[in-house]
């Protein structure tokens, strides 16, 4: 099973690549734990500051990290932001 990750802006910028590939990864907090351990601790930081999507609906309104992938999800990364 085959899952893409997308990254915000500043998580790429920091960290040095715009997207994974992940594979053997069940849930997101499976997900988070194997890039964790790729990437290393900058990914973890980043992760407090963004909202995660899998294939676009937020992951609050699923089972939270306990939402289950298949393969061809999309996991993204989603950098809130305000406006007026």
């Amino acid at each position: 099973m085959r899952v893409t990750v997308e990254l915000t802006y500043d998580m790429s910028k920091d960290l040095g690549v715009d997207s994974l590939e992940m594979e053997g990864v069940q849930t997101v907090a499976d997900l988070i734990e194997k890039a964790k351990a790729q990437i290393g601790p900058g990914f973890e930081h980043h992760t407090r500051l963004a909202a995660i999507a899998v294939n676009g609906v937020l992951i609050n309104y699923q089972r939270g990290m306990k939402t289950k992938l298949a393969d061809g999800d999309i996991v993204a990364f989603v950098k809130a932001s305000a406006g007026g």
